[in-house]
């Protein structure tokens, strides 16, 4: 067991550098919805104490939830208003997810009804934890400040201590109940996290019928090998179940309050409201089952636009996985099945851009094991001579995972462009100006991100010159105007504008609003100054 763990040490020390390195150049930029939880934690920082101003939902941006925005704001004022600090939580979340799967994983398939021998069980869960490791999916999941990073980690942690603590291995009761309570916290936790994972009650019934079921029949008298348990297997999924009420008891109490942010944003892009709900589900499962292997997220955020979001050759294993897994039809692949099958749903009643990669999040790990499960019915199946061919696939993976992230995606123009990267710019440049220069941020857009009107493509600006409040804007001398507000900007003194879209419409606007300015590109991008 020892050599396992140095090879899991060396997989998560793998997984740390893909997640950690060069985070403050990749991903470029910052998008808008990145900076508007940016914002938010700038909001809570501004409370006094700063834990008085977390919320457990913040409305803004179609509705998040808050635990997330509540730990961000502990980096934010930690190490200051950088996109970098915005991601950081998310490449921790990101490195433990792994640790998460390995242990889950071997729990999973260890001591199984089907007899799989412990190293192979082993076996499995390396291979799941470094296919996972060196996932370009999860790898810029884990770069970004989203949210969603946090589902997966909540539920490959709970999964792995509810199995624990209802194995049939004999355990004291003390240790049994304290494993069932970290279990149901850990997954009360993942409602706070991303709207998907409200669906995984539905897979939490498999592992728990199955303890009751090993409960119910050693109560029978029924031959089970080592005992289930020696307590109340009910007792014990009520204690889970409790646990995880506790956990999520603050979110549900708010949604009693605020009922309408309960469905927020998904009621508006759920098939239901499509002529043929049926034929449109069809269409989004076909087109989620294919983006493991055919054609994956267009998005340039989320992926190289329309790759497979899985490497190739994980893909074939992969769907030796599934088939592997569809012949057994018995724990333990009937819970990675159940998994997969029950985490499809959020995404295919969806109807926005498929396939959709931070949608289908929560479906990478069970994609993982399954492709683990290929990789080990080809090594059972390979002859011993030519098994250093599956080593050299997997020193492959390591170079695929780096070449199509850091060399092919990361420096794509497309990527700068999705990331906002040249407002991004802005923004630094506006932070580093004199402050006794009155700056006006000037934007044409009419959407809003948040409470006080606040446009979108504003957001990344007041984010990195941290000057949501009016305090700070006039410190730093720096004032948000539309295009139509024009007439109430200040320039009896030095002053500058700087556009946030790059419209010639916009400029000669300004210019003729106020005369006397002129164009300067010195900086790289456009600014009107009078001076």
């Amino acid at each position: 067991m020892k050599n396992h763990w140095v090879l899991v040490l060396l997989i998560l020390a793998l997984a740390a550098f893909f997640r950690f390195w060069d985070l403050k150049s990749a991903p470029p930029g910052l998008w808008a919805d990145e900076a508007v939880n940016g914002v938010n934690a700038l909001r809570v920082i501004e409370t006094n104490p700063p834990a008085g101003g977390w919320k457990v939902f913040y409305p803004e941006n179609f509705g998040r939830e808050g635990l997330f925005i509540n730990i961000q704001s502990v980096f934010v004022k930690s190490f200051g208003t950088e996109p970098w600090v915005l991601r950081l939580p998310s490449a921790i979340f990101g490195v433990l997810t792994i640790l998460g799967l390995y242990l889950m994983t071997l729990e999973l398939f260890r001591n199984s009804k089907l007899e799989i021998e412990n190293s192979h069980g082993e076996f499995i869960a390396l291979a799941s934890s470094l296919f996972l490791a060196t996932s370009f999916w999860h790898i810029n999941f884990s770069r970004i400040g989203f949210r969603a990073i946090m589902a997966p980690f909540f539920l490959v942690w709970s999964f792995y201590f509810l199995l624990k603590g209802t194995s049939r291995r004999p355990t004291s009761y003390g240790r049994r109940t304290s494993i069932i309570i970290l279990a149901g916290f850990t997954f009360g936790l993942g409602f706070h996290s991303y709207i998907a994972y409200r669906i995984a009650p539905v897979i939490a019934l498999l592992p728990l019928w199955k303890f009751y079921k090993n409960w119910k029949n050693q109560e029978a008298g029924l031959p089970l090998g080592s005992p289930a348990s020696k307590y109340c297997a009910p007792c014990f999924i009520g204690l889970f179940i409790f646990a995880a009420f506790i956990a999520s008891l603050p979110l549900l109490w708010y949604y009693v309050q605020n009922p309408q942010d309960f469905l927020g944003r998904t009621a508006a892009i759920s098939i239901f409201d499509a002529p043929s709900p049926l034929g449109q589900f069809s269409e989004n499962l076909i087109k989620t089952l294919g983006m493991f292997n055919i054609a994956g997220d267009f998005n340039w955020r989320h992926n190289l636009t329309g790759s497979p979001q899985l490497w190739w050759p994980v893909g074939i294993l992969f769907l030796i996985g599934i088939w592997k897994s569809l012949k057994k039809l018995q724990w333990p692949y009937s819970f990675v099945l159940l998994w997969f099958i029950t985490m499809l749903l959020p995404v295919a009643v969806s109807n926005e851009s498929l396939p959709h990669a931070l949608r289908a999040i929560i479906l990478i790990p069970p994609a993982m094991i399954f492709a683990a499960l290929g990789l080990n019915w080809l090594w059972e199946n390979v002859k011993p001579q030519f098994r250093i061919f599956i080593y050299i696939f997997l020193a492959t993976a390591v170079l695929q995972a780096y070449s199509q992230y850091f060399l092919h995606w990361a420096p794509n123009f497309n990527v700068h462009q999705a990331f906002q990267t040249e407002i991004t710019e802005k923004a630094r440049w506006l932070k580093a100006e004199p402050k006794d220069i009155k700056k006006y941020v000037v934007t044409d857009a009419v959407d809003q991100a948040d409470t006080t009107g606040t446009p979108m493509s504003f957001q990344p600006i007041v984010f990195i010159t941290d000057t949501f409040y009016s305090q700070k804007q006039a410190e730093k001398n720096i004032y948000y105007i539309s295009l139509k507000n024009l007439d109430y900007a200040d320039c009896s003194q030095k002053c500058e504008f700087l556009p946030v879209e790059y419209r010639p419409a916009i400029f000669k606007t300004i210019k003729q609003k106020i005369p006397g300015l002129r164009l300067d590109a010195s900086s790289g991008f456009v600014v009107l100054k009078n001076y």
